[in-house]
């Protein structure tokens, strides 16, 4: 797409977190959880201006590279000139999130159709797979308002929000806050396996065996023993190596 490279105009830090941030779109890609155009994975830069990250609006999530990110303000607006158009509208769930989890850097928001699906049963997410229960464990649920363009909606989500780290958008689809991008990413990896599990099981039509309650609320305590420790960053260095083999363009 002849996109010009921004590597030498920024700091060597927000280049990393532009590259890693494009190779989350490009893995959300390979994993067929992107709904065309829309949706989005926002970053916050580090330091006191409060900069964030964004797709170009209109990019499918397999195009983006680390110099055609687009860096905004805390509305939306450009902080450094690009020739794509940002999608305000897009960018309220994100900086609802941002404004009330000073913890999270990363926001990941998904449309995929086990995840809407699952969004929509009363129940929510059940406790009958180990990824559920890595979900239970930290998950909460938001109420459907609409198509979420309205400012007004920031203080009703960010009350759903809390602490937690998964959030179930009713009628709507999945999010998953991280410290990193990596944290963010591996959170919605398994939130999407509990969802896609869930919609298997119940396909059989068979009565389902729910997990212990006891075996859930020691889950956190297990994810930490699983990942030594490191969260989302235990798994990304092979993340990162699978988006290079895909297209090494992402970095440019």
């Amino acid at each position: 797409m002849n996109i010009s490279s921004i590597k030498e105009k920024v700091s060597e830090q927000e280049w990393q977190l532009r590259c890693d941030l494009a190779a989350c779109y490009r893995l959300v890609a390979h994993y067929g959880w992107s709904d065309l155009v829309f949706t989005h994975i926002s970053a916050r830069l580090p330091g006191p201006d409060r900069h964030f990250l964004i797709n170009p609006y209109g990019l499918m999530f397999d195009e983006i590279t680390a110099s055609s990110l687009v860096k905004v303000d805390e509305g939306c607006n450009k902080v450094i000139d690009s020739p794509f158009p940002v999608n305000p509208a897009g960018f309220v769930i994100h900086s609802a999130v941002h404004e009330a989890r000073e913890d999270v850097q990363c926001v990941l928001h998904t449309h995929t159709r086990a995840g809407v699906a699952v969004s929509a049963q009363a129940a929510g997410i059940l406790p009958i797979s180990q990824q559920s229960t890595f979900v239970l464990a930290s998950l909460a649920y938001h109420g459907y308002q609409g198509v979420a363009f309205r400012p007004e909606e920031k203080p009703s989500l960010q009350a759903d929000l809390g602490q937690a780290n998964f959030l179930v958008l009713r009628n709507h689809g999945l999010l998953t806050v991280g410290r990193t991008i990596a944290d963010a990413f591996l959170a919605m990896y398994t939130f999407e396996s509990a969802c896609q599990i869930q919609i298997g099981a119940q396909s059989g039509g068979t009565e389902l065996t729910q997990v212990d309650p006891r075996i859930v609320a020691g889950t956190a305590q297990a994810f930490k023993v699983q990942t030594g420790g490191l969260g989302g960053s235990f798994v990304w260095p092979s993340l990162l190596r699978k988006a290079e083999r895909l297209d090494p363009g992402y970095r440019t």
